[in-house]
């Protein structure tokens, strides 16, 4: 068990080892036991991690300030439109500052070719650990969460069937943060990856080229169809989600010809019906619910949604416990 993680930054779940992964989770299912048995987990008492957000946020907002209250301690939220951020303040001024105020800073900036490069800039400066809360390519709270979830549902994950699948929605251009996180993580742990989507929703190459080598590595699959019915058919577990076209088209305007020609990839009981007779259904949250997927799925027997929203606390609390405790 690795046991140093104090001042470590949290921004790409590719910057951790596998045995930190694997320590990350296994403190992940103590909080959970804990909450669960009502044992109080005072781990960071009176420190304050500050939340940066220049999106919206429900899961993600709610896990780190209920998290950081249940470990004793205050999470402050930053809404960036009200911060001298608006105003063009540089990301080391905030890291710098933030860090002399508190103990650990968290950041959500989703903004394309920006996002990382902020978070990152940031870390540059902070005297106290960064950890992402979302940017434009990764989302490693998410990641972290899914695979704890598949891990209690699946204890041996060598060879899982994993299929992250694009789906139709209008809501608004999602970020490729998510199947970009959980194309590079589950193939570390074995799973046998397939990544569909349309064509003109392609993940960057370096992506797939990481991605591929951690299958390699670790001897699990990386695979990527444009057909949809052959992600779904055989699956154990399937992840259908919409993202954006950034990585070919980086207007922001969400619904244009592109997208409306692929109204068919959905989420459906037929197309479930063609998986493993006991799959699992996964999403990060919030579904289009009637585009990406029915509400007889979502709402269905196959359905761990709200399993894999309530491993959001657990595991955001142990990313905070670990990297503004620790040793």
């Amino acid at each position: 068990m690795q046991t140093i993680f104090k001042g470590k930054h949290f921004i790409s779940l590719q910057d951790w080892t596998k045995e930190e992964i694997e320590t990350l989770l296994e403190v992940s299912y103590d909080l959970k036991k804990k909450f669960a048995m009502g044992i109080e987990t005072p781990y960071l008492p009176y420190k304050t991690a500050f939340l940066m957000f220049f999106e919206q946020s429900t899961r993600t907002r709610n896990s780190m300030e209920a998290g950081i209250a249940q470990l004793g301690g205050h999470g402050n939220f930053l809404d960036t439109s009200t911060m001298q951020v608006s105003h063009g303040e540089v990301a080391k001024d905030t890291a710098v500052i933030l860090s002399r105020y508190g103990h650990g800073i968290a950041c959500r900036n989703c903004f394309w070719e920006v996002g990382n490069k902020y978070l990152r800039d940031m870390a540059k400066w902070a005297t106290v650990p960064v950890m992402n809360l979302q940017c434009d390519l990764y989302h490693p709270m998410q990641g972290i969460a899914d695979l704890m979830t598949i891990k209690e549902k699946v204890r041996d994950t060598r060879n899982l069937k994993v299929s992250i699948i694009w789906a139709y929605a209008t809501s608004h251009k999602k970020p490729i943060s998510v199947p970009l996180t959980q194309s590079l993580l589950f193939p570390r742990f074995g799973m046998d990856v397939t990544l569909a989507y349309p064509e003109g929703y392609d993940l960057p190459e370096w992506a797939i080229k990481q991605a591929r080598e951690n299958a390699e590595k670790n001897g699990g699959k990386f695979t990527i169809t444009h057909n949809m019915e052959e992600a779904y058919r055989d699956a154990d577990v399937v992840i259908p989600k919409n993202w954006g076209s950034w990585v070919n088209n980086q207007s922001d305007k969400v619904v244009d010809d592109l997208l409306e020609s692929y109204k068919s990839w959905k989420c459906t009981e037929e197309m479930m019906a063609l998986a493993n007779k006991n799959v699992m259904y996964m999403h990060a949250l919030p579904a289009d619910r009637g585009n990406e997927v029915e509400d007889s799925v979502i709402d269905g027997p196959h359905s761990i949604v709200y399993d894999e929203a309530e491993n959001r606390l657990h595991t955001a609390k142990a990313v905070m416990t670990l990297t503004m405790g620790g040793k």
